[in-house]
Parts: structure tokens; sequence; C-alpha cells
């Protein structure tokens, strides 16, 4: 996540501040730690997290609801398997409070070795986990522990770089750098889904059922370890330790954030809100109302969603330019006003026939690019220095708790029940919301 939401094309007092005390450190002798140094670092690290993330997303839609919840009929065990998906998103705010903590006392080299070796654990866990067939309801427990562990390391994860990046970038580019470490979520997507549609097509049904859906969780489990590996090679460094504590990106108490903070971290999160509420209703939702619905094959919508996260990569690298020249808050409500309209003719895309169904994949992952490319920067400048990492990351926390969790759930249980127009009204409300934000925050700014 960056640090200046609201950064215009013109570098302010602050973006001014920052390109002198670089000047001072470069004078004083301390190495250079470029930007495309922390880019790289960011990009690795959350890649891993983004693969572990949509492996067990598309599995929650084309296996759990078999080998976990084959006592229900397809879609009420798909709409199980979103339950449990959902409780990584309430377990994270814990995993952030509680590796704070330890990252207080122990440090943050302590903290990230912690968190992602429980990550990797959890994800361990859930390729090696019994069926409903073996275990019966004690499997079903034993996902949901497993996924909430993986909620809490994702928390816990936080290692501060996004930040470091935004504000090291220079003032001219901060839209740009920004970008950088989103753009592991669509590759993340497109690793997780083309290891998925490999199987599904290679293997035969029984399988890809009974062993063959375990495989990427075990591919998920090692890239982990790479990835943890990566980032403590970056943030054990002196350069980069040095410079985090010159940026004063501290962990703060949870509770103190709350109340001292607690209105900037509400307004950064909503201000992202039509980002993250298109989330999963362009990755998971269609794969598993289209197949449900018997319209669609699960190759044939994986392969158009691979497509849609090629767009969205394309779509991440331009929302850089643009925000680089129209300024960061002025993207985010550009792409939100977008999102609306897009959630107007959603019903009448998804209700269509196969062409149809492929221009809502497609013009979604785009907008989900442009949107999804800026929504790093929900920490917003209004947070007082010394509470810039925290805010960070609790900011995301609740994004990702309002915007995306049970987005999948909901909208699946709506559509099914009342038709497809719950989907607009679902993203038409994230769009309002950041709109909202976003005006608040500019108010703020002016009152300030």
């Amino acid at each position: 996540m960056t640090d200046h939401i609201l950064s215009t094309p013109l570098p302010g007092p602050r973006a001014r501040e920052d390109d002198r005390a670089r000047a001072a450190r470069h004078a004083e002798g301390h190495p250079a730690v470029s930007p495309g140094d922390i880019a790289v670092g960011v990009i690795i690290g959350r890649t891993s997290e983004y693969f572990d993330f949509f492996t067990y997303g598309i599995a929650s839609v084309i296996v759990f609801p078999q080998v976990f919840f084959p006592f229900a009929d397809p879609l009420t065990g798909t709409l199980y398997a979103f339950a449990v998906f959902a409780l990584a998103f309430i377990a994270r705010p814990f995993g952030t409070t509680l590796f704070m903590h330890v990252q207080k006392h122990w440090g943050r080299g302590v903290k990230l070795t912690a968190a992602l070796f429980l990550l990797g654990t959890a994800t361990a866990g859930i390729a090696f986990l019994p069926v409903h067939e073996t275990l019966g309801v004690h499997a079903i427990v034993l996902l949901a522990i497993f996924r909430s562990l993986q909620g809490i390391a994702w928390g816990g994860s936080w290692d501060g770089l996004p930040s470091l990046l935004a504000l090291n970038a220079p003032a001219r580019q901060r839209g740009w750098y920004a970008m950088l470490g989103q753009l592991s979520a669509p590759i993340g997507f497109l690793v997780a889904g083309a290891l998925f549609l490999y199987l599904h097509t290679r293997l035969d049904p029984a399988d890809f059922i009974g062993w063959g859906w375990r495989f990427p969780f075990f591919v998920a489990f090692a890239i982990n370890v790479v990835g943890l590996f990566a980032r403590l090679r970056l943030v054990m460094d002196n350069d980069f330790s040095r410079l985090l504590e010159e940026r004063e990106l501290r962990p703060i108490g949870t509770l103190e954030m709350v109340r001292t903070q607690g209105r900037h971290i509400v307004t950064g999160a909503f201000a992202t809100l039509a980002s993250y509420a298109l989330f999963h209703l362009v990755t998971l939702f269609p794969l598993s109302w289209l197949v449900l619905q018997h319209q669609r094959t699960i190759p044939e919508v994986l392969s158009i969603e691979l497509a849609g996260a090629a767009i969205a990569l394309v779509a991440m690298l331009y929302s850089g330019h643009l925000a680089n020249r129209i300024g960061r808050r002025h993207t985010l409500g550009l792409v939100a006003v977008l999102i609306g309209v897009f959630a107007l003719a959603s019903p009448w895309l998804l209700g269509g026939g196969a062409a149809p169904q492929d221009a809502f994949i497609l013009i979604g992952f785009a907008l989900l690019g442009l949107s999804y490319g800026q929504s790093s920067g929900t920490a917003t400048a209004h947070f007082l220095p010394a509470c810039r990492y925290t805010g960070a990351a609790l900011t995301a926390d609740l994004a990702w708790l309002v915007g995306a969790a049970f987005a999948p759930l909901v909208a699946l249980g709506v559509s099914d029940r009342y038709g497809l127009g719950g989907i607009s009204l679902y993203l038409l409300s994230g769009a309002v919301c950041t709109l909202a934000a976003l005006a608040a925050n500019r108010s703020a700014r002016r009152s300030a």
C-alpha cells in the first residue's frame, strides 16, 4: 500500500519534502535505495500471497463443494464454501494486531518469518486435509481453522515495503510506483488459474477431485518459501532497515490507532471500496454462477478469466500512467463512475449468451486493473507520520472485509433468489462509497 492516495499531478509540500530528504541522505553518504529495488521486493512478496489467495478461491468453486460439502446440492455447497472463504478476511485484522505486537518485541524479521511460516503451514494443512467422506464434519471444521489461520497470517505478513515504495518514489511518478505492487494480483491469478485449468483438463474428473486439486496447494507452499526468503533479504538489509526507521514505519497498537486515527482508517478503506467490491465479482462469481447454471464449462470460464487477467495487467500499467497525469484521486473517482455504469449493464451481460458473458468478464477485469492498480494508497495522507505503517495495514484489512470478503457469497445467494439485479446494487454501493469517501477526503484537505 502507499501513503499518498490524494496526490495530484504536481508535487505538493510533502512530496517536495520527501525529495529533499532523499537528497540529504545521499549527501550524508547513505547508500541510495532505489524505488525499483523496493518494487522488486513488493512484487515478489505479494505474488506469492496472491497465488495462495486465488488457489483457495478457485478451489472454493470447483472443488470444495464436492469434497467437503457433498451432502448439499451444488448451489448450497458452493455457498457453504464461500462462507468458509470469508473467514480469512474476518481473521485478518486480528493477525495484523497480533503480529504488530510480535514486531514490537522481537523485530520485523521474526514477525515476517512467523507470519509466512503460519501461512505455509495452513496452506499445507489444506493440501493434506482428508475430505468429508473420511472425516465427516471434522473435515469442515479443520478447513475453517486452516482458512482462519491463513487470514491471520495474511494480516501478519505486512512488511511496510509498499508504504516505503510510495514514500521514496519520485513525486511526479507516485501513481506509477503505487501500481507496481498491485501487479502481483493479476500475476497470481494467471498462475493459479492456469494451473487449475491444466489439471482440470488433463486429469480424469475422478483423479482431479481425488488428488489433483491438492497439487496447487503444494505449489503455493513452495512459492511461499521462496517469497519468504526474497522478502527477508530486503527487510533485513541494513539499508532498508535504516530507511524504514527514518520513515517512522513502526508498529502501533490497534486500539490506539482506532482511537486516534479511526476516521482516516474508515475513509481510506471506503475510498477504494468500488475496486474491492468488484474484485471477487469478476474473479470468482462468474466461475460459480455460469457453471452452476450449466451455461458454461469450468475450462471455458477459466480460459476467458485468464484472458481477463492479462487485460487487467495491461490496465494496471495504464493506471499508473493515468494517475501520474491526472492524480490518483481523480483516477479513482473516474474509475468508480465507470464501475457504476458497468454495474447497470451487468445483469444483461451475465444473463445473455456466451459473447455478453465474456464481455462481462473482460470488461470487469479491465476496470479491476484500472481501479485496483491505484487502490494501494488506502493509508491516506491524513495519517500522522508515526501512524502510517499500522494505518496502512488496518485500512487494507477493513477494505477487504467490507468490500470483498462476502461478495461472492452475497452475489451468488442474492442472484439465485432474486436475479442478477443484486450484482448491480452491490457494485453501485461500492462506487457510491468510493465517491463519497473521496469527497470527504477532499473536504478534509481543504479544511486542514
